[in-house]
């Protein structure tokens, strides 16, 4: 019986996706933790610190498959130490005479911490290219509505007029950043850990082995990067990570929110994407509920509380420090869940997102010229001074005034106040109103493209 959702076979495709499971389902880890035991032993053996071919058994035993894991569990409750039972448990499939040569020289801290290293990575990896999948498909959106005209809203009411490609692009360029995050951070966050006891490698300090080196050979081999120093206290690697996935699934939260309010019936200016056999409710069939975007916002509320559990890890004392080191095993694994869940749903919405142009323009068409105050504000603050113009246009539309909200009965009145002709109100208040938007689209569309000609920021 599990008792977590995201381990509930009912359920856990709304916490985690089959790709995820196989970076970080329990087998999965436990197999990560055993490789990298055996380029441990791989790379002592070449440094003559344990024999080559007992390096070489122990690849051929560390699999999870020929490990008893009943005995791995009753040992580590037994000791309660993190990863004695597994020591045992690999001991027990090995020979006699290579038993000793097993986890030779490490901590707790190098295996998981190392497996941190291949952990970020890989999610990282998996995160930059779905993310690039979504950049595109907002992009595309941009491209196509760079001139689709709809109401630009403020505090949930509608201001001035926008372009839907202005939203869109407004989108594509935050993905960007991320995307640049996660590009630049790879080389912070993809490295091993070989410390010892307290970060100074004292164990492999023996005679004929340089620890640096051996160090750096392990790191190597797994694919990851040398650290350069031990970071057994310095959890910043952990934490940027971690605050990196959470600002993703925030963007994405903030397009799924976006979804859900422009799909009310009342709007109708955007729709998720659904299919035939969706029921939106068991009591209201006519509803179609934007069942996507709502559940980004919920995995970005959990994915920032995980981040915050690893930020918290870089208060840490001395040498090693398990409070916030330990916290992490819950928090990293749920954060990468989270963000890579949300990623490959913001692949399917933004992708299959329907767009309704005619309401965008029925939207702005019922609110009329009070969507040009911003137009004729700006023509008349060069005549008669910003604020001035402001506390005029103020008397004169506001809803409590009993004045006339549209620009044609705001040009007589004006007219009528000898400020301007009512010929030049209706100019300004007529004149293209989101020229700059389509500037603006054109230049993420034009960094977009420079960026992937370049070949930067695209998945490794």
């Amino acid at each position: 019986m599990v008792t977590r959702l995201t381990d509930s076979p009912v359920y856990a495709h709304l916490w985690a996706t089959p790709e995820l499971e196989r970076l970080l389902g329990e087998q999965a880890r436990w197999q990560r933790w055993l490789d990298v035991l055996v380029v441990l032993a791989r790379v002592q053996a070449r440094a003559g610190v344990v024999p080559e071919a007992s390096a070489r058994v122990i690849a051929e035993a560390a699999r999870v498959e020929r490990i008893d894991w009943e005995l791995v569990a009753e040992q580590t409750r037994r000791t309660s130490h993190s990863t004695l039972g597994l020591i045992r448990g690999l001991r027990a499939v090995l020979p006699a005479g290579v038993r000793e040569h097993v986890y030779v020289g490490a901590t707790v801290q190098d295996l998981t911490d190392t497996w941190f290293g291949l952990l970020m990575r890989d999610v990282g990896d998996l995160l930059q290219r779905d993310l690039l999948a979504v950049e595109d498909a907002a992009l595309r959106l941009a491209r196509v509505h760079r001139d689709t005209p709809m109401a630009g809203r403020t505090h949930g009411q509608p201001g001035a007029p926008v372009t839907f490609g202005l939203k869109a692009a407004s989108w594509a360029d935050e993905l960007r950043r991320h995307l640049d995050r996660i590009g630049q951070g790879r080389s912070r966050w993809a490295v091993g850990q070989l410390g010892g006891a307290v970060g100074a490698l004292a164990f492999h300090d023996v005679a004929g082995v340089d620890p640096v080196a051996l160090r750096r050979e392990f790191c190597a081999e797994l694919g990851l990067a040398d650290p350069g120093i031990s970071w057994l206290t310095s959890r910043d690697r952990v934490a940027e990570f971690g605050w990196v996935l959470a600002a993703v699934c925030g963007t994405l939260a903030r397009i799924g929110g976006e979804v859900v309010e422009l799909q009310r019936p009342e709007i109708g200016e955007l729709a998720e994407p659904t299919r035939p056999e969706a029921v939106g409710s068991i009591t209201m069939p006519h509803k179609r509920n934007p069942e996507v975007g709502e559940h980004l916002d919920t995995l970005a509320r959990l994915a920032r509380s995980s981040a915050g559990v690893l930020l918290e890890g870089t208060v840490a004392l001395h040498e090693r420090d398990g409070r916030g080191w330990k916290a992490e095993w819950a928090a990293l694994p749920e954060v990468c869940l989270l963000s890579g869940t949300a990623v490959h749903l913001a692949v399917e919405l933004v992708t299959g997102l329907e767009v309704h142009p005619e309401a965008m323009r029925a939207n702005l068409d019922r609110f009329g010229d009070r969507l040009a105050s911003e137009r004729v504000l700006g023509a008349l603050s060069v005549r008669i001074g910003k604020h001035a113009a402001q506390e005029l246009l103020h008397e004169l539309l506001a809803p409590t005034s009993g004045a006339p909200a549209d620009a044609g009965d705001l040009a007589q009145r004006l007219a009528e106040r000898g400020i301007a002709t009512e010929a030049e109100v209706r100019e300004w208040a007529t004149r293209s109103p989101v020229r700059s938007a389509g500037a603006m689209v054109d230049a993420v569309l034009e960094r977009a493209a420079a960026v992937r000609t370049a070949g930067e920021g695209t998945a490794p």
